[in-house]
């Protein structure tokens, strides 16, 4: 069994460089338009995040991950070689892998990803958890229509981010994620059966008229390389892949730092309770970040203590 790199909390080797003065942390910043734009819409593409070197280092990661017989593999949360519900669909989907490979624990400490996150959260933010997503060539299956929130309810209030992260060109033919612009300003929605299994279009029963009139989805294509953050509450899905090439994503969820849990069950499958009531802190949701006006003093590196 491999070590569990979720005890390391600070980046434990050097793909990713931690800036060494303010003017070099300041230069990932998002522009007021970015900024706007995400407000507006709940969402917000095409934010480089990865140079060609981490992808390359990040896929050869991503290979063995997604090898059943590898050994680090109980250290996931879950861990599904098919969780699409469509027959001669597949949708690889896993939680945890910067548990076990070295390369996607230090992603969570990559600045190009940190400082805009604490951009959009107004804050200190600490790790949710991250996923993968791997859509095979030909078949590769679809997520549904969903708000992520709706699967977190476990924790309040919903102060949630997700940045997704092309490891390939992400295109309307390979199934991009899709969003309805705005809805991170509607309600929390009920889940369908089925969930992640479920038909693309299950949001569509659960939606009210007015909804439904406004459902109106936008594809997001990315690069490889590129991100694309959005609220939790932002609807959003993807459909199939039919192209020669596959469409792999790793996904890192954050949270803003005072998030409290809302259950007194695991958080994540496999980890300690985090007693209701309390703020969601400990070796499995580490601090990643928290911009300098928040700290009494600018740390060589933004995270360490959790």
């Amino acid at each position: 069994m491999p070590q569990d790199l979720s005890r390391q909390h600070s980046p434990i080797g050097t793909l990713y460089p931690v800036p060494d003065t303010h003017e070099a942390w300041e230069r990932y910043r998002l522009s007021d338009a970015q900024v706007a734009f995400y407000r507006a819409n709940g969402y917000l593409g095409g934010v480089r995040v990865l140079t060609d070197n981490q992808l390359e280092v990040l896929r050869a990661e991503l290979e063995r991950l997604m090898k059943p017989d590898h050994p680090g593999r109980d250290l996931f949360h879950e861990y599904h070689v098919n969780e699409s519900g469509q027959p001669g669909r597949i949708l690889f989907h896993a939680l945890g892998a910067w548990r076990i490979e070295p390369s996607f624990h230090d992603l969570l400490w990559n600045p190009a990803v940190l400082v805009p996150a604490s951009q959009l959260l107004g804050g200190a933010i600490r790790l949710w958890h991250d996923q993968l997503f791997c859509k095979p060539p030909h078949h590769g299956g679809v997520v549904p229509w969903h708000q992520d929130y709706s699967y977190w309810t476990r924790t309040k209030p919903p102060n949630h981010l997700t940045c997704w992260i092309a490891l390939d060109d992400s295109t309307l033919a390979n199934g991009c994620v899709h969003y309805i612009p705005g809805s991170h300003r509607w309600r929390l929605l009920p889940t369908p059966e089925g969930r992640v299994g479920a038909p693309m279009e299950a949001i569509l029963s659960v939606l009210t008229e007015d909804e439904r009139h406004r459902f109106k989805p936008v594809p997001v294509e990315v690069r490889k390389g590129e991100c694309i953050f959005h609220h939790g509450l932002s609807l959003h899905g993807s459909y199939e892949n039919n192209t020669d090439t596959p469409r792999r994503a790793t996904v890192v969820n954050v949270f803003g730092d005072g998030t409290r849990s809302d259950t007194n069950e695991p958080l994540l499958p496999g980890i300690p309770v985090v007693p209701q009531g309390y703020p969601l802190t400990g070796p499995f949701f580490p601090l990643l970040y928290a911009p300098p006006r928040a700290s009494l003093q600018r740390p060589t590196h933004p995270a360490q203590s959790s």
